[in-house]
């Protein structure tokens, strides 16, 4: 697999970096995400009109760049490596791919508003009762004379919070685990001030990010609020996560190198018996594993990079697989960086203890290691 980037990639990975590297400060983030507004607005303008990253994957009749797969590999590894909690990829990969997929005016306009740096969108799709199965829906939608009635609950929104739109799947035909049947509504939204008919419950998740559980009873939205055509949102969805999953996986790529680098930095200055830890040969042999899962975990997602445009059936084997080797890694990785920093790798004040938690978040997120080899099992079967 030749893997080689385009100049014009390697300039990408090199603003993004130099940006991140000035302007991103870890200790300021983590003040940022406990404060009220949760995040840091200022570097989110700065990605739209200083680096044109919002807009660098998207098409350029809305403003955007053109670019493809690889440049969102790119811009997610950096922004794992800086652990960066703004929402990229829930307003960029999510949001920008189903507004994408959908067509129509008023995606358009909201597409142009994503890459100006206006516009956020979070996707509420994940059900009490539906685990990783998004199609697997409770959430219903019925037409009301020029209304959508939605009536149900989602759970786990990530950036809800942060959104000035939200993008609702829900059932407008069929049974609760069809494919077929599923539609995606599009609104205006602000958490702080629901409308009526929507009730929010947000919080800070595990990893220093935002989410909410939303129920919906008897909310109106008008007949253009629909994206698409009704009862034929499926294979958007489908397609439109796993290029997240990709993107969390280059992500979780970026996580792991500085987990690595930082363990190997420490194990040569820590010193026990008058010697570095990093001359002990068993401490050796566990950063070595830490850097084989690292490089596999590399190539698995070169993989699912180059299959987002394949075949349904290749295109969600590759994913899962990425998924299943990054999501092991990371927890390896996690956990040995922990261990070899001491007590101290989980405190507030370094680094690694935040990585390990984001770490851990992508591990369950878009479907956990189980749900994914699971599924890698069915898609392989004869």
């Amino acid at each position: 697999m030749d893997f080689t980037f385009t100049t014009e990639q390697e300039l990408l990975r090199e603003a993004v970096a130099g940006f991140l590297g000035a302007r991103y400060d870890l200790e300021k983030s983590r003040r940022a995400v406990k404060s009220e507004a949760g995040w840091q607005p200022a570097v989110w303008r700065g990605f739209a009109e200083e680096l044109g990253i919002l807009g660098a994957t998207l098409p350029e009749d809305v403003g955007g760049m053109g670019g493809g797969p690889i440049e969102m590999m790119i811009i997610a590894e950096e922004l794992g490596h800086s652990l960066v909690v703004e929402p990229y990829v829930d307003t960029v990969i999510v949001g920008a791919g189903l507004l994408k997929r959908a067509g129509g005016a008023a995606a358009e306009a909201l597409l142009r508003q994503i890459v100006a740096g206006t516009a956020r969108t979070a996707f509420a799709a994940v059900e009490p009762t539906s685990g990783h199965t998004l199609h697997d829906l409770s959430t219903t939608a019925r037409r009301e004379g020029d209304s959508w009635v939605i009536d149900g609950s989602k759970t786990v929104v990530t950036s809800a919070p942060l959104a000035t739109h939200l993008i609702i799947s829900a059932r407008t035909s069929g049974d609760r685990r069809d494919e077929s049947g599923i539609s995606l509504f599009l609104t205006e939204f602000d958490a702080k001030n629901p409308p009526a008919g929507v009730e929010i419950n947000s919080y800070r998740t595990i990893d220093d990010r935002v989410g909410s559980d939303i129920t919906f009873t008897a909310f109106r939205l008008p007949a253009a609020a629909l994206l698409g055509t009704a009862g034929n949102a499926w294979p958007s969805i489908e397609a439109t996560v796993a290029d997240a999953i990709a993107a969390i996986a280059a992500e979780a790529v970026g996580c792991m190198r500085k987990v690595l680098a930082d363990t190997v930095e420490y194990a040569k200055q820590r010193r026990q018996f008058g010697q570095p830890i990093g001359s002990f040969q068993v401490l050796q042999h566990r950063m070595v594993d830490m850097y084989m899962e690292l490089e596999q975990s590399i190539a698995a997602v070169y993989l699912a990079i180059r299959s987002v445009n394949a075949a349904p059936a290749d295109r969600a084997r590759a994913i899962s697989a990425a998924k299943v080797t990054v999501s092991r890694a990371a927890r390896f990785i996690g956990q040995s960086s922990v261990q070899l920093h001491g007590a101290m790798g989980m405190t507030e004040e370094l680094a690694i203890g935040h990585y390990f938690k984001r770490l851990t978040a992508i591990e369950h997120e878009f479907g956990s290691t189980d749900y994914h080899l699971a599924r890698y099992a069915a898609l392989t079967r004869p």
